[in-house]
């Protein structure tokens, strides 16, 4: 089996946010952080036949950047070996026990969508670009005076710098608030849903990813 650059890069991304992954057939794969605040799911190209897991996600991916053209042969559930034709070369890589892995137990559902918007990859970007120039550690998404926007800020620190970017209108007063490690998703548009209850849902829209983020507790909704 090739697998796509797509696919790799969605790899990558899920390593950020747990470095264990347990890969199930098909093509839908999944990730959950370790203190289960993060949840990612994704639509691949490929569709595996077998399941397994890795324990050392960004290892794994190293080992396929090693080969020009990777072709990985799965062997029973208990190794992938990973090879290049042109170089002669191959590595055999173990795949983890599932009872080491922190993996998803079920899916989310939001049980209300209080606001919806879209978040535009070239705003994301902004933000993301903002919050580490400036190493702020929390986001808030804000509504009110008929404005929604999204700032990264200290608000432990009431002279903390600031970095905001205006979204869109909205009838909605609320402060949504995030941890600015737990956001990890890949560059995209996304169509994003904030619950009361807290948690956030992410939709990308041009490619085949979610993430399901919680909020912190003190978010206030009017």
């Amino acid at each position: 089996m090739k697998v796509s650059s797509q696919t790799l890069s969605v790899l990558k991304n899920f390593s950020e946010i747990n470095e264990n992954i347990l890969v199930k057939p098909g093509s839908t794969i999944r990730t959950i952080s370790t203190l289960k605040n993060v949840l990612a799911q994704a639509k691949v190209e490929e569709n595996f036949d077998k399941e397994f897991g890795i324990y050392k996600l960004p290892e794994f991916l190293r080992s396929v950047e090693l080969f020009e053209k990777p072709e990985l042969n799965f062997n029973g559930g208990q190794y992938v070996t990973i090879k290049d034709e042109k170089y002669k070369q191959h590595i055999k890589y173990f795949f983890a026990d599932e009872s080491v892995l922190v993996t998803p137990s079920k899916s989310i559902e939001l049980p209300d969508r209080y606001v919806t918007f879209t978040f535009t990859k070239e705003k994301f970007e902004r933000l993301m670009k903002g919050a580490n120039s400036l190493a702020l550690p929390d986001i808030a998404l804000k509504g009110a005076e008929g404005k929604m926007t999204i700032t990264a800020s200290d608000k432990k620190n009431t002279s903390s710098n600031e970095y905001s970017v205006e979204l869109c209108e909205t009838d909605k007063n609320f402060v949504a608030y995030f941890r600015m490690e737990n956001f990890k998703q890949i560059e995209d548009d996304y169509d994003v849903a904030i619950s009361q209850k807290g948690i956030s849902h992410f939709i990308g829209k041009t490619r085949q990813v979610q993430y399901w983020i919680a909020l912190e507790n003190d978010s206030v909704f009017n």
